[in-house]
């Protein structure tokens, strides 16, 4: 297996970023089998450094969706290079690729995709499960995680007693749980309300102060002028891109020192 992918990569919810280029795509082309052939993707280059928030804006069927699997190691792409942390997607076993989604990149999703049946803490505490780690030290890095949501005392709420909002932070806590170095966010206001969703786009900026590295793909173009860096996309090309924004200085701290004053979650 690939150096670094072993089983207990992951370290504990550690925020602070690294540096140098997390993602890395170099004429990156994807061509879907169907008569005619559909191309997604045509020759996209993108680079995506450590501690950067970048929202990929555009409308169905620009290539947003598609830039995100192939970001998240989901799906291979027909030509071109995507990197993540450095190692080529393309030279890594499955069983590799699962080691890299494991400990290097968080999901947060439009749906949410939480067990109803357990609670927030176990939600969290299961988003570790391939990395190896044994189940008390999962339910740490699960506090850990609800605690830099604002959700330390909910920790045995269920889903069904959350709110929208709150669900969400916890999928966000389950993204976090890991250390990843980058958290891939898919339209993750969409099922929320506007005042919810601006709650969680002030703790994703909070989280990026702090050195975590987000891409959020939205198709709402004020949730990505809120954003440092904007990425437009249309018909599988990069339009626009407003380019690096340069990480912060300062990317290290302990864990009671991240999210001093974080926004709390209350009912949104």
């Amino acid at each position: 297996m690939t150096a670094g992918l072993h089983a207990g990569a992951a370290a504990a919810p550690a925020l602070a970023g690294g540096r140098g280029n997390v993602l890395e795509l170099d004429a990156v082309t994807k061509i879907y089998p169907s008569s005619p052939p559909v191309t997604a993707l045509r020759g996209v280059n993108l680079t995506v450094q450590a501690g950067e928030l970048v929202a990929v804006l555009g409308p169905s069927g620009s290539g947003k969706s598609t830039l995100l699997h192939l970001t998240g190691t989901l799906d291979r792409p027909t030509a071109g290079t995507v990197r993540v942390t450095g190692l080529d997607v393309a030279a890594l076993t499955d069983r590799e690729l699962a080691g890299l989604r494991a400990t290097r990149i968080g999901f947060v999703f439009q749906q949410f995709f939480l067990a109803e049946h357990q609670t927030a803490l176990d939600n969290v505490a299961d988003g570790l499960l391939y990395t190896g780690t044994g189940l008390a030290e999962r339910r740490e890095r699960a506090r850990e995680a609800l605690r830099l949501v604002g959700l330390a005392d909910r920790p045995a709420a269920r889903p069904t007693q959350l709110s929208g909002g709150q669900r969400q932070r916890v999928a966000i806590a389950r993204a976090l749980a890991g250390s990843p170095a980058i958290v891939l966010a898919d339209e993750p206001t969409g099922n929320l309300d506007s005042a919810t969703g601006q709650s969680l786009l002030a703790l994703f900026r909070a989280l990026h102060q702090q050195g975590v590295t987000i891409v959020i793909i939205t198709h709402d173009r004020a949730i990505a002028a809120a954003m440092p860096r904007q990425i437009e996309m249309l018909d599988g090309r990069i339009l626009t891109d407003t380019g690096h924004t340069p990480p912060l200085a300062s990317r290290s701290g302990e864990a009671a020192e991240r999210l001093a004053g974080f926004p709390q979650a209350g009912t949104p």
